[in-house]
């Protein structure tokens, strides 16, 4: 555990002195706040549940480097699946050799047209796994129609880009449609219509309320990131949108739990789903895992501003609580002459991709977020996620830490407490 007991005037460059405790000593938790209400398709809104308390223990864990570790042998290659040979190339153009595990066992599965319920932590390449045999899909049958339904903009504009790379070449053509972003083009590319349309449950359901979006040729429909969509509030949404397509579509459900809620939806929406489950252990053994204790008195941007300026902070993620105080934190930290930028879920689609993109780019090399970020986002080279506030509760703190540690790369997770 990290504690820095006062500030005292250093030399500039040198680093702050810490010490280090053992994590035994430490004890108790957090109270989750009172639930807030209502949503956003920008995240930062979460349905009420009950109070939770949380053991600060579990925010360390120290990461696990051995010679030798589990090595998963897939029982395909890409090149061996039975889908369409320019689909094929641009599997391997893209840099696909072997499937991980989630996409050995699902797209199989997907390719006979089976209804699918995955089950897999963030990171394990579900977008693939879906992605790949339903453009198989589409290519042999022209007249179906892909919609992914995500929880969030900046992943659902993720999921469009990984389209747009299966597809290149095959005119393909696909529209995100999010909030936060103008209705006009969006509408005009649905006009168009599109094969694949992937977007945000609130946006969808705007448009399909506008009759700017008809589901009745959607054959096969995705939610990803379904428990994050129900933590946000939009299970009325994802019904509303469901019920609008085909019964005979292929649906695929993607979660990284299974709540009573999950499984209601399954019952109602998917035909004998085949369950693929290829979840892991909560964090990565990547993840070094550790605390910052704040003590009485201490500034708790000065505890962080002292942390960046260390070796190693290269590309660090920061995870505040609110909208408000994310955008706060980010200002102070650049009038402090770092190179932060913001996500929230006030900022307008354009200024959250651009500072993705940024961040992403190396551009700045601090990304200040809710927890918008903590879910499905592929930014490489993270070096350190940095829990400002507390998550509320710990499945937040896995995803929130899965953005370190990835693709076999070792990260740090740091949890300010206090």
């Amino acid at each position: 555990m990290y504690s820095q007991h006062s500030r005292t005037p250093r030399a500039p460059g040198t680093r702050p002195q810490f010490k280090r405790r053992s994590p035994g000593a430490s004890s108790g938790g957090f109270r989750r706040p009172a639930p807030s209400r209502g949503r956003s398709s920008g995240g930062g809104n979460r349905r009420g549940s009950v109070d939770q308390r949380i053991d600060i223990s579990r925010f360390i864990n120290k990461a696990v480097i051995t010679e030798t570790i589990e090595h998963f042998v897939p029982e395909h290659k890409f090149i061996d699946f039975p889908i369409d040979a320019r689909l094929k190339k641009n599997i391997v153009e893209k840099g696909y050799q072997d499937p991980t595990p989630i996409q050995d066992r699902a797209i199989p599965q997907v390719l006979r047209g089976l209804d699918i319920v995955g089950i897999a932590n963030t990171g394990t390449g579900k977008t693939a796994a879906f992605l790949i045999p339903l453009i198989d899909q589409m290519l042999k049958d022209k007249n179906t129609r892909l919609l992914v339904v995500a929880p969030t903009r900046e992943l659902a504009v993720q999921i469009e880009e990984e389209y747009r790379g299966f597809t290149k070449g095959l005119g393909m053509s696909s529209v995100c449609c999010v909030g936060g972003a103008s209705l006009g083009p969006q509408i005009g590319a649905l006009r168009r219509n599109p094969q694949a349309v992937i977007g945000t449950p609130g946006r969808l359901k705007d448009l399909i309320t506008r009759k700017n979006l008809d589901l009745s040729r959607f054959r096969a429909v995705v939610l990803d990131e379904a428990d994050r969509m129900l933590d946000m509030g939009f299970i009325v949404d994802m019904r509303f949108i469901l019920e609008r397509t085909p019964k005979d579509r292929t649906t695929l459900f993607f979660s990284a739990t299974l709540s009573p809620e999950i499984e209601r939806l399954i019952g109602e929406f998917l035909r004998e789903p085949v369950r693929i489950s290829v979840k892991t252990q909560d964090t990565s053994k990547n993840v070094d895992q550790d605390i910052v204790r704040i003590e009485r008195g201490q500034n708790k941007i000065d505890v962080l501003a002292d942390l960046l300026i260390q070796p190693g902070f290269s590309k660090v993620l920061v995870f505040g609580k609110t909208k408000h105080g994310v955008e706060r934190l980010a200002k102070d930290l650049t009038q402090r002459g770092f190179k932060a930028e913001s996500i929230h879920g006030d900022k307008t689609h354009g200024r959250r991709q651009r500072a993705l993109d940024l961040f992403k780019r190396n551009h700045a090399s601090i990304l200040v977020a809710t927890d918008v970020a903590a879910r499905g986002l592929d930014i490489a080279g993270v070096s350190h996620v940095i829990n400002f506030d507390l998550p509320s509760t710990y499945d937040d703190y896995v995803h929130r830490i899965g953005r370190t540690g990835r693709a076999g790369k070792s990260g740090k997770a740091l949890t300010f407490v206090g």
